[in-house]
């Protein structure tokens, strides 16, 4: 077998997500007030998290506050949801066997949301894939290459949520299979997003932008009093660069692609992405699909399993669902072209309605 180049293998899975989206106007970034606002950064999942709270009158007791209850938010949620740590609560999920098995209700209601997904989306989003993308060379230390055909078959075998059932009035979770192995890479970023969320309302902010691996959440208004504003980044492997500008008013926006992270081998290309239906990676030409929602959560998952899909299924189930979604397709000729559902629009009008409604006054 042909040995991929390095420079074909760009990021793990547990950070592929991350940078999908370039975040426009970081003026301040040392974390100091600039035009009202202020930007708090931190490390956490394999990626960074940075919130920027638009408040001119925080003292520094107040930003102190809000910095550790970010801080304390999101190593929460990485100690419940990480496949990296061999003590959180998902790993020891993971080790354990086919008895009921006792789990936060963080953790029970992001497996039953999860669940909910995969039935929306026709199984296209599963948090047990992870065997399938290790096969292929995309786990941790895994070399590349393309797990035999009888090697996929066992695999599928003990993959499926459908393997999984949830006791919410017990507070359990059962395994069907004691190897069953759950990966929550699609979701928990987003379910970050919404926790820190929640922590700051509950501190009293309801000017914010929140960022954690490219998955994002605003509501109100910047300290200039603007909308605030997020470039999607070019699907284009070589570049960095901003694209289309998406204005977001008390919205979260996921994005998933597949552009980032792959190998080749004999000439044929590889993604990270692994479609759980057939236990193979995508080969069609969507090269992201954002989705606006206003759970980041349902976001995070929902770009993921309509990633699987693909440029005509993945659409069409968005139109259908009413789901607000951006699709951007690669043509033969390396260009890009962007196919948007009505959801999609219709979100980014009323979202100008609203601007024009309430101007930014000079």
């Amino acid at each position: 077998m042909e040995e991929p180049s390095p420079l074909r293998r760009f990021l793990l899975p547990a950070v592929f997500v991350f940078a999908l989206f370039a975040l426009l106007f970081f003026r301040n970034r040392d974390g100091g007030n600039r035009s009202g606002e202020w930007t708090f950064r931190g490390p956490t999942m394999g990626t960074a998290w940075t919130v920027k709270v638009a408040d001119p009158d925080l003292d520094k007791e107040s930003r102190d506050l809000i910095e550790t209850t970010i801080q304390q938010t999101v190593a929460l949620v990485d100690q419940r949801m990480s496949n990296w740590k061999d003590d959180s609560e998902l790993s020891l999920l993971n080790r354990h066997d086919t008895s009921p098995y006792p789990v936060s209700g963080e953790l029970l209601g992001i497996l039953d949301r999860a669940i909910d997904i995969h039935r929306l989306t026709g199984g296209a989003f599963d948090i047990t894939v992870g065997p399938l993308v290790n096969a292929y060379g995309f786990g941790p230390g895994d070399p590349p290459r393309v797990p035999s055909e009888d090697e996929l078959k066992e695999l599928l075998a003990r993959t499926g949520l459908s393997k999984l059932t949830l006791n919410k009035s017990a507070g359990t979770a059962t395994k069907r299979h004691a190897d069953l192995y759950f990966d929550l890479s699609g979701i928990a970023k987003g379910f970050a997003v919404d926790r820190v969320a929640d922590a700051l309302e509950q501190l009293g902010q309801t000017k914010y932008m929140i960022e954690i691996g490219g998955e994002i959440r605003t509501r109100g208004r910047n300290g200039s009093g603007e909308i605030w504003r997020i470039g999607v980044e070019q699907p284009d492997p070589t570049l960095r660069e901003a694209g289309r500008i998406i204005p977001l008013l008390d919205t979260a926006m996921a994005t998933s692609g597949e552009y980032r992270n792959f190998y080749e081998v004999g000439g044929v290309r590889y993604s990270h992405t692994i479609d759980p239906r057939t236990g193979k990676p995508i080969d069609h030409h969507l090269a992201s699909v954002s989705v606006l929602h206003k759970s980041c959560t349902s976001a995070d998952a929902i770009a993921t399993g309509l990633n699987v899909l693909g440029p005509d299924e993945g659409y069409a189930l968005a139109v259908e669902h009413g789901i607000a979604a951006l699709f951007i397709l690669e043509r033969s000729n390396g260009s890009f072209i962007e196919h948007a559902t009505p959801a999609f629009e219709t979100t980014l009008q009323r979202t100008r309605e609203a601007e024009l409604a309430d101007p930014v006054v000079p």
